[in-house]
Order: structure tokens, then sequence, then C-alpha cells
């Protein structure tokens, strides 16, 4: 345990040779993937499937300096930021919430879940600052948001921070058999969970219309499924909830207090040896797939493509469900997708403790990318 810990340690303390932008990947129709590559403690995949119009789904692996300092921790970061209501927000997020991250870790000279929660605030902040900007020519920019799963790895420490509906599992191999069982490790933020409905109602004891049962789906005021997210300035500031904002967005009653929250649950964990690899994924993921089942799928197949393989598993299903062929679902234009899968990312991170010669490599960043031309007429 001790050697294990110690090499965690080296990863986050001992600065790499440079950093460098990885833009390689694959486009295959509106699936795009990174079947292999290594941040610095061991292996990682992506891919993502593009079923919106515009993607709205945005993702980043940064690994090496998590600091504006050479002297500061080192390690790797891993965001999924699942958008709603165009790309806007989850854009923002991908731009600016590591390099907030960056900053107040190097202002508190290590990584904490104070620095992850104040990266958060002043996303929230900046996006607000984009929202007053943009308001008075383009009022729908009130209401996109996104959700926002970040992990940090560093250190011998996970740290999990989380609003809205995106999730990550652990996989941890069982001492006598081998086989790996799944830990979830966010906390989620659905009304569709009794808790957080209850969490609502606590919250807002005088508005007994705070969650909605509409066609068959819980909501916030009948508008929203998730509780906590960045934007959606709508459903957080009364300036935003009049005209010239559409009529659907607008509530009867003005917003005395805030309905929607940007605070993250942030939990950290302490990595153990038995701990083999970390499944972060958009809700795209998990409306088709259980903990569990993506868990052994990854334990049970090669680790090149294996990204790619939970999307294709996780689209075969929502194919089943449709009494389709998975061949005919992957003739269905973007758009038109979405009525039968959502976007989905995911990035699975292998935890290799035995791998010491990469903390000193070049570091890494890169996004995951949907479609970039025009949709054909």
């Amino acid at each position: 345990m001790l050697t294990t810990l110690m090499k965690l340690l080296s990863a986050c303390l001992w600065p790499s040779s440079g950093r460098s932008v990885d833009s390689s990947g694959k486009q295959d129709g509106l699936l795009w993937y990174k079947d292999s590559g290594q941040h610095l403690l061991g292996d990682f995949s992506m891919a993502v499937v593009q079923a919106n119009n515009l993607l709205e789904d945005q993702s980043q692996v940064e690994s090496g300096p998590l600091s504006t300092l050479a002297s500061g921790p080192y390690g790797t970061f891993i965001g999924i930021y699942d958008g709603h209501g165009g790309p806007e927000t989850s854009r923002f997020v991908n731009d600016h919430l590591f390099q907030h991250l960056k900053r107040f870790a190097a202002e508190q000279g290590s990584m904490s879940m104070d620095v992850i929660r104040k990266a958060y605030e002043a996303t929230e902040e900046g996006f607000l600052g984009v929202v007053t900007k943009q308001w008075p020519v383009k009022p729908l920019i009130a209401a996109v948001g996104s959700c926002c799963l970040v992990g940090v790895i560093c250190g011998g420490m996970l740290y999990i921070a989380n609003v809205g509906d995106s999730r990550a599992v652990l996989g941890r191999a069982m001492k006598a058999t081998g086989e790996a069982i799944a830990l979830q490790l966010s906390a989620e933020h659905n009304v569709s969970i009794e808790s957080v409905r209850q969490e609502m109602h606590s919250l807002h004891p005088d508005d007994s219309h705070i969650v909605v049962l509409k066609h068959n789906v819980w909501r916030v005021k009948g508008l929203i499924q998730v509780s906590r997210s960045i934007g959606d300035m709508y459903l957080k500031k009364a300036e935003f909830n009049r005209e010239p904002l559409y009529t659907k967005y607008r509530l009867r009653e003005p917003i005395k207090r805030p309905i929607l929250s940007g605070e993250p649950s942030i939990t950290e964990h302490e990595l153990q040896p038995q701990d083999q690899f970390l499944i972060f994924a958009s809700d795209g993921l998990w409306e088709q797939l259980s903990n569990q089942e993506a868990v052994d799928i990854v334990q049970n197949h090669p680790r090149n493509g294996i990204a790619r393989r939970l999307v294709k598993m996780a689209m075969q299903a929502a194919a089943k469900k449709r009494e389709m062929r998975y061949s005919d679902l992957m003739k269905i234009e973007r758009g038109v997708r979405r009525h039968f899968h959502d976007d989905i990312t995911v990035v699975v991170i292998y935890l290799d403790t035995n791998v010491v010669s990469s903390a000193r490599g070049p570091s890494l960043s890169i996004r995951g990318r949907g479609m970039t031309f025009p949709k054909k007429l």
C-alpha cells in the first residue's frame, strides 16, 4: 500500500517534460473516438457519439500540471459536460473550468475539494457574464445549461465533483475472486430520484409545484429534470425569466430565490491497490447500461477501444428498446437520432499504479469532438 501511494504521489508532485495538445482521434460518421492513450498513471480511452444536431456533450482529459505553477500539483483531470438547450454552456465549461482549477490550485499550492468548488463557482460566474452580455440580442442563452462531472487524480487521492446527472463509476477488484465490482462515486441531481425531489421540497417549502410530473417524467417546475447545473440562468435569476424569453420558459410567479443550484457535490477518496479503473460518462450511457454492466464490459474486454465498445453497447441497447436493428440505427442522421438516444460521452481511466515512468513523460490535453461540417439539406 505504501509503495502504491508513493507512486501516485510521485505523479502528483514531479513535473513532466512538457505539455502537448493531443489532437488525435478518429471520426466515423457521428462517432468520434480515441481508442488508447496514456495519462500520468496509466491508459485511457475516450469515445463520443453525437445524437443532437449540434453536439451538446463536451469532454476533456488533461494530464500533467494541475496548477499554473511548475511547483504545483500534478495529476489527471477528467471533465464530462452534458449540455442541454444548446451547446453554449458545455463549450464554455470546457474552455474555462480547468483553467480556473489550475489558478486556484496555484493560489493554494495543492489540490483540494475547496479548489474544485472555487473552480465551479468561477465558471458559473463567468457564464453569468456571458448571459448578461448576450441577453438583449439572444435571450435564449438564459435557457441553456450543462451538467458538469469532474474527476481529479492527484497525490493518491481521487476527487469527484458533480452537478447534474452524469456519473463516475469505479471498478474495484474483489480480493477473493478477482472480479470487479461497480462503485458509484458521484451524487446525481435528477428529480427522477426521490431523495432529490425531497431535497427540492425542503429547499422550497412554500412551493407545492417545485417538482411536477409531466408526461410521466418528473421535472423542476415542469421544465427541467436536473436540480443542479451550470447555466440555466432563467431558473436562477429573476431578471432572465421575463420577456423577451419565450413564454414556455417563463414562470407565472417571479423568482424570489434560485430554483436551480450550481453548487457541486464533491467527495474525496483515497485510492486503493484494488482500484482498477474509472468510467466517466454522460447520462446517455447510463440510460442504457447499469453500473455493473459497464464495469463488466471494461473488465472482460481489451483496453484498446474500450470506450468505443461501451458506446456501441449502449447504442445496441437503445436499438433493442425500439425493436430495430443496430445497423439501421447507425444510418439515422444527427438531430433525428436524438429521438432514439442522447449524445453519449465515455472516458475510461485505468489506474496502473505500477507505471512510474509516465510521471516523467509529456503532458496530455485532449477533447472529445463531434461533427463540424454543416448538415446536408
